[in-house]
């Protein structure tokens, strides 16, 4: 279970000109994505959308440091009443410095790379499809990240899982 969590937004364009948005919610040390929600605007709602998720899944709990840029959906009512209500405590970046939300940042960069590759989508169905696809089918499950000892978000959560298990069987007498 997630004890710090770091989330962001990203632009998809779609080929009539428009834009949709994605929100992400990772988890800091496992790098997997516990939550995402894709619309066609950017509000609260969407930042919202993705972290109710999170909790549903039991991913993180009351007392989770909830981490992400400035940006108006994270100081938003909305946004900071959903941190009231679970108990979270919410960290943001500092103005104008982009290094401190940099795991998030680059979380969109592969994704941009790996899935977009300058192509914009037909419409937001297709996106939401492929968004899943990616989400759910490779990069949590298959995708290795250094930073992890060359281990995909899942494979690294049952490590820390089982490690945290025969650490507990020792402690018992």
């Amino acid at each position: 279970m997630a004890k710090i969590i770091i989330g962001d937004i990203t632009y998809i364009p779609l080929q009539n000109g428009s834009w949709c948005y994605l929100a992400v919610w990772q988890d800091k040390v496992t790098r997997r994505i516990i939550g995402w929600s894709l619309s066609e605007t950017m509000t609260q709602e969407l930042v919202v959308s993705a972290l109710r998720t999170a909790p549903r899944k039991g991913f993180i709990k009351a007392g989770g440091n909830v981490h992400s840029d400035c940006g108006s959906q994270y100081a938003s009512k909305g946004f900071r009443k959903l941190m009231r209500i679970e108990g979270y405590r919410q960290s943001m970046s500092g103005k104008g410095n982009c290094y401190d939300n940099a795991q998030a940042k680059s979380v969109f960069s592969r994704f941009k790379l790996e899935l977009i590759e300058k192509e914009a989508f037909e419409n937001i169905t297709e996106v939401r499809t492929e968004i899943f696809s990616y989400i759910e089918g490779y990069y949590n499950r298959v995708k290795l990240h250094s930073g992890i000892g060359y281990r995909s978000p899942l494979e690294y959560e049952n490590h820390l899982n089982n490690k945290m298990r025969k650490n507990k069987e020792s402690f018992v007498c």
